[in-house]
């Protein structure tokens, strides 16, 4: 069995750098993939355009979602996530700096496993990002192939 991987959708590419090395600071080892805005992230967990060729019995065990995205915004691939049949489980994670009181209400609302706001200290983002990849790559047990 392969090792789960993690899909990140944001588009600073500081807070990639930062989500990776937190990753490896914190012993998460799962391969991590980056899409930069909302479009690449559908393209991926749906398998259209650059990644139509990508193995169709692979989803991310967790996404990690920020909200403020170019193209499609994170609530829009949300929405979207949860309203097919083969991802309406996927845990979604949303990691944001995102302080809107609107934004934490409407990604409950369409379905968000959990709302995160990106701690400004590294030391904290690290510890963030250890505890959610325990949780969700580890203890957490995932829902039943999508066949």
């Amino acid at each position: 069995m392969s090792i789960p991987i993690i899909l990140l959708v944001e588009d600073n590419p500081g807070d990639v750098e930062l989500t990776r090395r937190a990753l490896k600071k914190g012993k998460i080892c799962n391969e991590l993939v980056v899409a930069s805005d909302g479009q690449q992230a559908l393209d991926f967990i749906f398998r259209t355009g650059q990644y139509a060729d990508r193995d169709r019995n692979v989803f991310p065990a967790i996404i990690f979602l920020d909200l403020r995205l170019p193209r499609i915004d994170g609530l829009e691939v949300l929405r979207r996530i949860r309203q097919d049949e083969r991802t309406k489980l996927q845990p979604v994670i949303i990691l944001t700096s995102s302080k809107e009181e609107e934004d934490v209400l409407r990604s409950y609302e369409l379905g968000a496993n959990s709302y995160i706001r990106k701690p400004v200290d590294f030391d904290k983002f690290v510890e963030a990002v250890k505890l959610l990849g325990c949780y969700w790559l580890l203890l957490n047990e995932p829902p039943p192939s999508r066949g």
